[in-house]
């Protein structure tokens, strides 16, 4: 397998890039007006400029071809032997487009969705997908070709709108995709090192690159923000972790032989929850909210964890640097089993430590002795506001 250093490289490339590329698509962003204007749920109150998305996926491109040349990563036949890497582009793409897309004519869900299923059909027909799924206490399963392109779909949805729904505070997205990606790589790599994975696997090295761009795209995020990444860069970093997580999580061999290593850590399920946890319980606490008012899925409101974080008087930076706390906690309960097998016995009730404490934080208020959801002022203008046209950031066209 290639040595760390290797990814490190990558990683160093792929952040060098965004950084270098991120000052030029501000400015085109601007010139042809693709710009943020501050709107109901917009945290911002001067136009900010799109176009981090545009940096990143130029920064993924130049870091993927410079790893295709390198003599490692050569050898060992991620690039020629195998479509998935051309796959895990051509998907990258699509999804940018859907959410570039989206950014300037605003995409009903359902046109969303179908582009969110064309990019994970993409990444299927190239092989980049699980093999088998685990459930804890109930072994591995084998899963059939009929239902691998439904799992592919489910996972690319669920994780690129997990990470667009995050992308609400400056610097939150990318710093948790950041964590996020550079604990897989690390979990990836180890697992390769153990002889758990094939050294041709891709999960590792896809996941190095996006936490390198996300790296690379932070100083000109963080608050206060210079540019956005938008849902172009949300769906394509979405679809990034969706990739690693898949070529990972879902081909370790059903037989392991390294003791101390327990079924938690195999099961592709978790994988995800533990380096993605603040998204993915944002999304779910959305549903559960969102439904039980009756209200669609889709529909905006200001009550996601950052803006519970804002409520609670936290400010914009210390909010986007408490959720990058939880996610690098999140993330160490897959790491430290991998290098100190005395803990597998306590992470199970440590992740479930961490989801009481997220539910006692973070739920929604709850009256006095009968227990329904308060709606305040806020929720009131939020939900006839929702009867309308969201009101998100909008794109105006300045003359050239």
């Amino acid at each position: 397998m290639p040595d760390i250093g290797w990814y490190g490289l990558v990683l160093v490339i792929a952040a060098g890039a965004t950084a270098a590329l991120t000052v030029p698509a501000k400015r085109f962003a601007v010139r042809v007006g693709y710009v943020a204007l501050p709107g109901a749920r917009s945290v911002h109150q001067r136009p900010i400029a799109y176009g981090g998305g545009a940096a990143m996926l130029m920064g993924f491109f130049v870091a993927v071809l410079l790893a295709a040349a390198m003599p490692p990563f050569r050898q060992n036949h991620l690039f020629s032997d195998s479509p998935e890497m051309m796959g895990v582009v051509l998907a990258a793409g699509a999804m940018f487009a859907v959410g570039l897309i989206d950014d300037v004519r605003d995409m009903s869900a359902p046109a969303k969705m179908a582009g969110q299923v064309l990019a994970a059909s993409i990444l299927y027909f190239s092989g980049v997908t699980m093999y088998e799924l685990k459930i804890p206490l109930a072994g591995f399963f084998v899963l059939t070709p009929g239902i691998i392109p439904l799992i592919t779909a489910v996972w690319v949805i669920a994780l690129t709108n997990a990470v667009n729904l995050i992308d609400g505070l400056d610097g939150l997205a990318a710093g948790v995709v950041a964590i996020g990606g550079g604990a897989l790589a690390l979990y990836g790599i180890r697992l390769m090192g153990l002889g758990l994975l094939p050294s041709d696997n891709i999960g590792a090295l896809v996941a190095v690159i996006a936490c390198g761009i996300c790296l690379g795209f932070l100083p000109f995020n963080f608050n206060p923000a210079r540019i956005f990444m938008g849902d172009a860069g949300a769906h394509f970093l979405g679809l990034l972790m969706a990739a690693s997580t898949m070529v990972i999580g879902g081909r370790v061999p059903t037989a392991v032989p390294i003791s101390g290593v327990t079924y938690f850590f195999f099961a592709p399920l978790f994988i995800p929850i533990l380096i993605l946890g603040v998204p993915l319980v944002d999304m779910a606490f959305a549903f559960v909210r969102r439904t039980a008012r009756g209200r669609r899925f889709d529909t905006p409101d200001k009550q996601h964890i950052h803006h519970r974080l804002l409520n609670l008087g936290h400010g914009p930076r210390r909010s986007v640097i408490i959720l990058w706390a939880w996610t690098a906690i999140l993330s160490s309960f897959l790491l430290f089993p991998l290098f100190v097998h005395q803990v597998n016995a306590f992470i199970p009730i440590g992740a479930a430590a961490l989801g009481v404490a997220l539910y006692t934080f973070f739920h929604p208020r709850l009256r006095q002795g009968n227990g329904e959801d308060e709606e305040g002022p806020e929720d009131r203008q939020l939900s006839a506001a929702s009867q309308g046209p969201e009101p998100v950031q909008e794109v105006v066209r300045f003359p050239t």
